[in-house]
C-alpha cells in the first residue's frame, strides 16, 4: 500500500496544530481560552508532524522531487482546513485525530 494518505493526514494533522497554536484558532475549534504553555505545545506539535511528513515524502522519493512533493503535499493538505476554518472550526480537530489513525490503519491491513 501506498504512503501517500498518511503523508497527505501528517500534513493535514501539522496544519492544524499550527492553527491551534493562534489564540483566535484556539478558541474557535475548542471553544477556550489558551495559555502559553498550550499555545507552545501546540506550535512544537504542528512543526513535528510536518517534519515527519517531509520524512515520508523523503522516503518515498528522491531527495529532489521530495521536496518539492513536500511543498505540494502541504498545499493540498491546507486546503480542507482553510474551507474547514471559516465555517465548520470545530470539525478541524477530530479530523487532524482521526485521518492519521485511519491512515495507518489502511497502511497495514
Amino acid at each position: 500500500m501506498t504512503v501517500l494518505p498518511l503523508i497527505g493526514s501528517l500534513g493535514y494533522a501539522g496544519l492544524t496544530a499550527l492553527a491551534l497554536a493562534m489564540k483566535r484558532h484556539h478558541e474557535a475549534m475548542l471553544g477556550a481560552k489558551p495559555d502559553e504553555r498550550r499555545l507552545r505545545m501546540f506550535r512544537v506539535l504542528g512543526w513535528a508532524l510536518l517534519a515527519l511528513m517531509m520524512a515520508g515524502c523523503l522516503y518515498r522519493w528522491p531527495t529532489a522531487l521530495g521536496l518539492s512533493m513536500t511543498l505540494g503535499m502541504v498545499t493540498l493538505a491546507g486546503l480542507p482546513l482553510v474551507f474547514l476554518l471559516p465555517y465548520r472550526p470545530r470539525l478541524a480537530v477530530p479530523l487532524a485525530v482521526g485521518l492519521p489513525v485511519l491512515a495507518c490503519v489502511g497502511l497495514f491491513v
